[in-house]
């Protein structure tokens, strides 16, 4: 037998419904904002990934699952969405539809990592990208999607947070005087992140390991850095968020783990789901589009991954809908019995009922253990009493209670009580 890939997972028909009670959710809380969906390849040319995440990421060093198509041409599964949606952009010439331009996606991403809770080597992300607005109510209407989403769908324990990483000018001011902080204490340091010193520093601020998290408590901040047009970009969003009634906290050490993040970082942070909590991250990122081709063009968006939002909404008890149940099952007895059964079934699926009959060939009593197995609100038996008579009786599975009717009045009895 082969099994599964290490770091994958099988949805099996028992929980699929719950991804997608999530997938409707998002696509009505998207639709409500504006954004409209995209899809893009599952893999592309690796340069896409190289130039838009950027060499200092952990994702391009370390997690990505590149290989040789037939032709030598080097291809990668995607890790994240956003490099993807700009190629898009640019190759499709989707400025012409207008700013700002509102996408959404919910793809499959590949990162090659160690498997944890919620964090798989193959996952599913939802994300939004808007594009065309230096402004921060942009910022603010990504973070509003986002908080609309949350509480639709009844998660309170997660909370906003919120830094500023500046431009690329006020970013390297910043930059060198981290650098010089981490010098001093690089001795401390776990050995992932004395590699970022060299690679990416800001990264060391977003380690979770306690030896780095305790270290870097007095780094400098980068809002004390920060241009006065950063600044006053970051002071606006605080205001717009307070205004708008969205509780959040500045915390310095959000960075996010992508290269190509300006001004705006955010995450909403779970304290559910352990050491692992960030939720959902995103940010700006206005020097992108142009950087792998395009115009200039300002941008802002998120992604969430929907393996550890199941897992925040599973550990916060949130309804996430109930398998999908036959109204009705018939149960024939005999041949004629099961043609019988396989047209009333038929013909009521094609007026839009659930309806189930038997086609394995079992005894009675299988049948109905069978229907109370999956469910059935209904159950009918059919035999040689019910084809001469053309009268049914429909048993409630919960009640015990019977009703018998023509089977011509089958359909407007479903249809009243389902």
């Amino acid at each position: 037998m082969v099994n599964i890939p290490k770091g994958t997972k099988d949805t099996l028909p028992n929980e699929s419904y719950k991804n997608l009670f999530l997938e409707e959710l998002i696509r009505d809380v998207a639709k409500l904002f504006g954004f409209k969906e995209i899809r893009t390849p599952t893999f592309e040319y690796t340069e896409l990934f190289l130039r838009g995440i950027g060499n200092g990421s952990d994702i391009v060093n370390k997690e990505m699952y590149t290989f040789l198509d037939k032709g030598q041409r080097s291809l990668t599964l995607r890790p994240e969405g956003t490099a993807g949606v700009v190629r898009s952009y640019i190759e499709n010439n989707l400025s012409s539809l207008g700013f700002p331009l509102r996408m959404y996606y919910i793809s499959p991403a590949f990162r090659y990592e160690r498997p944890q809770a919620g964090r798989l080597r193959e996952h599913h992300q939802f994300g939004c990208e808007l594009y065309g607005s230096f402004s921060p109510y942009a910022d603010a209407e990504i973070i509003q999607l986002l908080s609309t989403f949350f509480n639709r769908l009844g998660i309170k324990d997660v909370v906003l947070n919120i830094n500023s990483i500046g431009c690329k000018k006020c970013r390297s001011n910043y930059t060198k005087a981290l650098i010089l902080y981490l010098k001093n204490i690089e001795d401390k340091l776990c050995n992932v992140c004395k590699d970022r010193l060299i690679k990416n520093p800001l990264r060391i601020l977003d380690c979770k390991e306690e030896v780095c998290v305790s270290e870097v408590k007095n780094a400098p901040k980068t809002i004390d850095y920060l241009c006065s047009d950063c600044l006053q970009h970051h002071n606006s969003l605080s205001e717009i968020l307070t205004s708008e009634n969205i509780p959040f906290v500045v915390n310095p050490h959000i960075v996010r783990g992508l290269d190509y993040y300006t001004r705006t970082v955010f995450e909403f942070i779970s304290s559910s789901i352990g050491a692992q909590g960030t939720v959902c991250g995103g940010g700006r990122y206005d020097d992108l589009v142009e950087e792998m081709g395009g115009g200039k063009t300002p941008a802002v968006g998120f992604g969430i991954g929907l393996e550890r939002l199941l897992m925040v909404c599973e550990s916060a008890n949130i309804d996430l809908g109930e398998i999908e149940k036959p109204l009705v099952y018939l149960a024939p007895i005999g041949d004629e019995a099961q043609k019988l059964s396989n047209h009333i079934t038929s013909m009521l699926k094609k007026k839009g009922l659930k309806a189930e009959t038997d086609i394995i060939g079992r005894s009675l009593k299988a049948q109905m253990k069978y229907a109370d197995k999956i469910g059935a609100r209904y159950v009918i038996v059919i035999g040689d009493d019910e084809i001469s008579s053309n009268i049914v009786k429909l048993k409630e599975m919960s009640s015990g209670g019977e009703t018998s009717l023509p089977i011509d009045d089958l359909f407007n009895f479903l249809l009243k009580n389902q």
